[in-house]
């Protein structure tokens, strides 16, 4: 008897310890970015060289031509005054990149190239030099480079049929720009850092204070609102370098998320996070269908009667209306049980923002709704 009820003691542990919500904490690293190291957007203006025929029709991209003319006489070929290129083979494009933190000159990054005009490919192209500016107008890279895309298209010789596969006029270049300006970084300027959560939450700064203090000491860590966080760091550039990595390991456990109901109106997603609750509520819900068709018929006249053959498209219109119903729906304390309430209104997704609105305005739903 005594083995059997150490048993069922075990059972019932092992069932009580799977009902509750098991907190798992992350790394700091993952809640949590530095202020200072970030990207910067790089984009440039250039020229496609080398295209199969795919190219920009010049007579409608006016600013090809200009590029094309500004690039020869930078180089020392002069056209005639009142020269019209009929150009097949050059492309006007848009060059785009991501600068990443701390990089240096010499540094290869890769690019996108996206048409700008009307070119029907990029594909076998090349990219002339093309200067990559910042937000400031500055130039912090060059790229050039052969480009890659991603795709296939084919035409009839006459032009009547075509097949493409996958998207033509945006191709990409491995390593495609250098580096030539550095950014200036203030990492550990003053012997402090700044954490900054990925998203605003008092308890969760709050949580992160203690574990960094709980680590290396009580006022090392001090937050200065819901999201930021000032740490104190070693002034030497290699121990704020190791100081860093360790900060960014260091294990907290987030705070629970506020809830909340994003909805998509144009899809008709929904999604919802684990910390909304639902109070029991009773909701009526109807549909209405409106089938309209037309049946076409021929008139045909008698045989020499100077008669002509007509045709008539008679329409029906179909109205049916599905017999509303109220429906009890039972409140539930955890997601499973807000999940089988809504699926026992049997409502459609586009109906089911409407009274997932409804439902907010009467109090029933207690989340927040965000419409995107």
């Amino acid at each position: 008897m005594k083995t059997f009820a150490k048993t069922l003691a075990v059972i019932g542990l092992c069932v009580a310890s799977l009902q509750a919500p098991v907190a798992h904490a992350e790394r700091l690293k993952d809640l949590a970015s530095i202020a200072g190291v970030r990207q910067n957007q790089l984009m440039g203006y250039g020229i496609v060289v080398g295209l199969d025929g795919t190219g920009d029709q010049t007579t409608q991209t006016p600013f090809t031509v200009q590029s094309i003319a500004a690039m020869l006489q930078q180089m020392g070929v002069s056209l005639p005054a009142g020269t019209n290129l009929q150009l097949k083979n050059v492309a006007a494009v848009m060059v785009t990149t991501s600068l990443p933190a701390f990089a240096q000159p010499g540094q290869m990054l890769d690019v996108t190239v996206s048409s700008m005009g009307n070119a029907k490919s990029l594909r076998g192209g090349t990219l002339l030099m093309t200067p990559l500016k910042g937000a400031d107008n500055q130039i912090y890279g060059m790229a050039q480079g052969n480009i890659l895309v991603g795709g296939v298209g084919a035409q009839s010789p006459g032009g009547g049929a075509s097949v493409v596969v996958n998207h033509l006029s945006v191709g990409r270049i491995s390593g495609g720009a250098t580096v030539e300006r550095a950014v200036p970084n203030a990492l550990g300027e003053g012997g402090q850092i700044r954490l900054e959560l990925n998203s605003t939450d008092f308890a969760t700064a709050s949580r992160v204070v203690e574990a960094i203090n709980g680590k290396y000491g009580a006022g090392i860590a001090y937050a200065l609102d819901g999201r930021v966080i000032r740490v104190q760091a070693p002034s030497a550039s290699d121990q704020r370098v190791t100081f860093i990595g360790q900060l960014e390991e260091i294990d907290v456990r987030p705070a629970a998320l506020a809830a909340k109901v994003i909805m998509n109106a144009r899809t008709g997603s929904v999604v919802m996070n684990q910390a909304v609750t639902l109070q029991t509520c009773a909701i009526s819900h109807g549909n209405l269908s409106v089938s309209v068709s037309a049946d076409p018929q021929v008139s045909q006249p008698n045989a020499l009667s100077g008669g002509q053959t007509a045709i008539t498209q008679p329409g029906s219109v179909d109205i049916q209306k599905a017999p509303g119903k109220v429906l009890m729906v039972q409140g539930g304390a955890v997601l499973g049980d807000v999940v089988k309430a809504l699926n026992a209104i049997g409502a459609s997704p586009q109906d089911l923002l409407a009274i997932l609105q409804a439902m907010k305005a009467s109090g029933a739903l207690r989340a927040e709704l965000e419409i995107i």
